[in-house]
């Protein structure tokens, strides 16, 4: 597997300092609660200041009150200053003692997420991740009973059997299929807004390799086989609990392509100035410039001596 400078993809761009070891202190952590920015996440969302910000609300935490130890996660630090994030449950509309869930807005890191530094980043990938992690793990998996959160988010414990379970990581490929005259294959779910193609993906299954699973999946939903599989980067994907792994990789035969008929539907062969032209006349919608499909056909119309700003209209947050 051969590899090179990896993508510049936002949502690895992070500076925080997790500080592992300081999760066990209760006592810092309740003091440092206190002076430290506290995001807010609920439903699946971020706080942020109104409904045309693309920045996260943050608020003292001794706004907030007291540290809640079942739902205050302690982030980390970055440049000594403490970061935590509140989930709040689905119906609650109190924040703090002067707001409310209706005083400020939410959207996904979908949304604008592009638009976040790497200090707002890095922490919203982690927030995100964390909270789609406790909401989904409330009960033992040995026993089924009640669990509660420890280490300032970082685990859930037993209380029954004592046993401590950790947030999951789903490890998926994404990789972007080309020909030997360095065309791009991009297929299509029905489940999508209409014009909208993407690159191929998929979860690595139990025993697989990365490589092995670029193969399998490439062959699966797009006909074709692979080689010169070539590392790209990877991408914190918190949509709920992936890392998407990014590839590049060869196939001898494009003839071959064809979808799957059942999670793809449509696959399509483009050059640089086919795919610029097929946005323009809206019969392509590309993935948000926030994930890593986007990254991927953007650095590839690059490296043809063009602009990947150029590329615009045509995008699909779906």
């Amino acid at each position: 597997m051969n590899s090179e400078q990896p993508l510049n993809l936002p949502l690895s761009r992070s500076v925080v300092d997790r500080n592992a070891e300081k999760r066990t202190d209760d006592a810092f952590i309740k003091n440092a609660f206190t002076t430290a920015q506290v995001m807010i996440i609920q439903n699946g969302k971020v706080g942020i200041p109104n409904e045309f910000a693309k920045n996260i609300k943050f608020f003292k935490g001794a706004q907030l009150g007291a540290y809640e130890s079942e739902r205050d996660y302690y982030l980390g630090e970055i440049s000594g200053e403490s970061y935590f994030v509140r989930h709040l449950s689905p119906e609650q509309k109190q924040i703090s003692s002067g707001e409310t869930t209706d005083s400020i807005s939410f959207a996904t890191l979908r949304e604008f997420g592009s638009h976040l530094d790497e200090r707002e980043i890095g922490l919203a990938v982690q927030a995100q991740g964390l909270a789609n992690w406790h909401e989904k793990h409330l009960r033992c998996s040995i026993c089924g009973a009640a669990t509660v959160v420890k280490s300032a988010g970082a685990i859930r414990k037993c209380e029954l059997d004592d046993s401590e379970h950790y947030p999951r990581t789903d490890c998926a490929i994404i990789v972007l299929v080309k020909d030997k005259d360095d065309r791009i294959l991009l297929g299509r779910q029905s489940v999508w807004p209409q014009h909208r193609f993407s690159t191929f993906a998929g979860f690595v299954e139990p025993g697989e390799s990365f490589e092995n699973c670029v193969i399998r999946e490439v062959k699966e939903e797009a006909g074709v086989y692979v080689s010169k599989i070539k590392y790209l980067g990877s991408q914190p994907w918190p949509f709920p609990s992936s890392l998407m792994v990014a590839f590049e990789a060869i196939t001898d035969a494009p003839e071959n392509a064809k979808p799957d008929g059942i999670e793809i539907e449509q696959v399509r062969w483009f050059n640089r100035s086919q795919i610029a032209a097929a946005i323009s006349d809206g019969t392509l919608l590309l993935p948000p410039r926030i994930s890593v499909a986007r990254a991927m056909i953007d650095k590839w119309y690059e490296s043809g001596g063009l602009n990947p700003a150029d590329l615009k209209g045509g995008e699909a947050l779906r």
